[in-house]
């Protein structure tokens, strides 16, 4: 057990850190969701294989004999939790959904985060615009102002996501059409 206050790492680094072919991938990921540094990307791919990790023990488990009740409740949560969060679709099959969840990739996940879903929705002009406005606490979810751009935004939240109270950003956007309309 460590100390109380030093938090440990929750991501594990790549084995190799001067492969040209991952460099590249994740400075493209960097890009493409506007993430402040690859230790995010690190992150989320621990994520997914922690979720493979389990789905592949469960199905061994169902492979190998008749799985316990702790198991089957244990897959049933894991993917209810998926489905929830918006990172696994609903398929037909049970087996087919085991077998999406080991298909799973970083780019699913960062679809889900809260600074995307900001600018998909349309409240900010670029991905660092939303990033900006989540960690100045413009930004709120289902009323309550969030200020983590990595925060995994559940479906129905997703509807819930405005600007927070009354934000500067608010009345800088009315100062402007009020002016317009004069």
């Amino acid at each position: 057990m460590g100390h109380p206050k030093k938090s440990k790492k929750r991501y594990e680094r790549p084995r190799r850190p001067w492969e040209m072919t991952r460099i590249k991938a994740e400075k493209e990921l960097v890009e493409m969701y506007g993430l402040k540094n690859k230790r995010e990307i690190w992150r989320v791919a621990s994520v997914t294989k922690r979720y493979r990790r389990e789905i592949r023990a469960i199905l061994a488990e169902i492979a190998g004999m008749k799985p316990s009740e702790h198991t089957l409740q244990k897959k049933e949560a894991i993917l209810a939790a998926l489905r929830r969060r918006g990172i696994l679709k609903a398929s037909e099959g049970a087996s087919a959904r085991l077998e999406d969840v080991l298909a799973l990739n970083v780019e699913d996940i960062l679809e889900r985060r809260l600074q995307t879903r900001v600018h998909k929705k349309g409240l900010s002009n670029s991905l660092k615009h939303a990033r900006q406005l989540i960690v100045h606490g413009h930004i709120a979810v289902n009323g309550r102002r969030v200020t983590i751009p990595s925060y995994v935004v559940d479906l129905e939240e997703e509807r819930q996501i405005s600007y927070y109270g009354e934000a500067p950003i608010i009345a800088e956007a009315k100062g402007k059409v009020e002016e317009a309309t004069e």
